[in-house]
Order: C-alpha cells, then structure tokens, then sequence
C-alpha cells in the first residue's frame, strides 16, 4: 500500500517562501507511469491543483501559479517538494501530496487520485 506523507511548517509569513516535502513510502517515486501533484484547499473553497512531476522528472505546473512554484524529486530519499515563493495569507490552505496516473488538473474531490497523504494545514500570517 503506498503511503504519502506531507511535512513542513504550519505558519509562514507573508512574502516569505513556502517549503513542504512530500515523503513516498512502499514503490519507488520515479515509477515512469505515475505522476505526483500537490494540490491544495483554501479554506471554504474547493481543491486546486497547483503542479506534478512525473517518475521521469518531468515537471508541469498551473499556468495561475506557475512564477511562484517549483516542484522537485529527491530520488534518494523516495521524496518530492513543493516550494511557494512570495507568499500572502491568500495562500493559506490545506495542501495535499498526491499520487495518479495521469495529470488531473481539475480535482472534484481527492478520490480523483489514486493515494493522498492526509494533508497538512500551512497558514500565512504575520
């Protein structure tokens, strides 16, 4: 049973820099058919897909937050990251590392995708 789990700091602060690692456990992440997203919910609002890598390294993001995102592989370490730059508390969110085998950049619910970690809350806040 594959298993993901999301890590990172709860509170950032504005204009400052979001990080959140995404550790896989149970399958190798550079399994070429799968592709591992982050999406996220805002408080009150729906899921939103923000960008996936896919087990061969290639990268895609959402045209809305693509000058602020940046996702990466650590193969060593069976883990993927997501990096927000420049912050603001619209930003504030659950976010979710997830696993499917095809992009799907419109979300209705996390069951859209095969395995999700159980989701970390990141609030922006002064």
């Amino acid at each position: 049973q594959v298993q993901l789990q999301e890590s990172g700091p709860g509170l950032v602060k504005p204009s400052q820099t979001l990080s959140l690692t995404c550790t896989v456990s149970d399958g190798p992440i550079t399994t070429y058919r799968y592709y591992w997203s982050w999406i996220r919910q805002p408080p009150g609002k729906g899921l939103e897909w923000m960008g996936a890598i896919s087990g061969s390294g290639s990268i895609y993001y959402s045209p809305s937050l693509k000058t602020r995102t940046s996702i990466s592989m650590d193969t060593s370490k069976n883990q993927f990251s997501l990096q927000l730059s420049s912050v603001t508390p619209e930003d504030t969110a659950v976010f979710y590392c997830v696993r499917s085998p095809r992009i799907i950049a419109r979300p209705s619910r996390l069951s859209d995708y095969n395995y999700w970690g159980q989701g970390t809350q990141v609030t922006v806040s002064s």
